[in-house]
């Protein structure tokens, strides 16, 4: 059965493959001629590995058009230059001091696996890895505890993916040559959360510190192409 099942997984992704050259390298358009010279993304999303949070996919985006870090519940720890192996800052690194991207957006979701494990007061002892790095979002869980003292269940745990991704933004804002691009107007930083069961996306409005709904609308009022 596993044998079967594992032939069913690479059918299926090498038909994805074959879709995917379809799509990009057609006669017509073949988009990676143009990318080829090297890549100049707008934007860097943070988001998380969770398989049903894809960015390029909820975001409709081409090749080209994002530069994406992934990892469990879309942290970013905070500026710890020691010459340690960092993946998550030196990705930072490369996206705002070598692309110049314009606009970083944290992007959180419902249902993560990552902020459940989180809030679960057993099993560490059964992974090497996840736990700790968990740890990174542990003030998320005392803020939401400290400030929100009622909530259980569900709401407790998307109120802490929500502080999550306000933990990351003031990571991000950790790192200097971060901070000193969005002080000079250079670069964007959102926080967005994106809600599975309605399909719907919010962005952290931080003068008023709650998520809201995105608008829609392009700058000058039109809907975005």
């Amino acid at each position: 059965m596993k044998g079967t099942q594992k032939i069913d997984t690479l059918y299926r992704l090498s038909a994805g493959f074959r879709r995917f050259r379809q799509q990009w390298y057609c006669a017509e358009h073949n988009i990676y001629e143009d990318l080829l010279e090297g890549q100049s993304p707008h934007a860097l999303v943070i988001a998380c590995s969770d398989a049903r949070v894809d960015p390029a996919l909820i975001l409709d985006s081409r090749p080209g058009d994002l530069f994406v870090i992934r990892n469990v519940a879309n942290l970013v720890p905070s500026y710890r230059p020691d010459k340690g192996n960092h993946g998550v800052s030196a990705a930072l690194e490369y996206a705002v001091r070598h692309l110049h991207v314009d606009t970083i957006i944290v992007m959180g979701h419902s249902h993560c696996g990552g902020i459940a494990h989180l809030m679960e007061k057993s099993g560490a002892e059964d992974n090497e890895f996840l736990s700790a790095w968990m740890e990174v979002a542990r003030d998320a869980l005392a803020q939401v505890d400290a400030r929100s003292p009622g909530l259980s269940g569900e709401e407790r745990e998307r109120a802490c993916e929500q502080w999550a991704i306000r933990l990351s933004l003031r990571n991000l804002r950790s790192f200097p040559w971060i901070r000193d691009a969005e002080r000079q107007g250079r670069l964007g930083i959102r926080g967005w959360f994106f809600d599975l069961a309605g399909g719907s996306l919010l962005q952290l409005d931080e003068d008023r510190d709650e998520f809201l709904p995105l608008d829609r609308s392009g700058r000058d009022g039109r809907e975005p192409d």
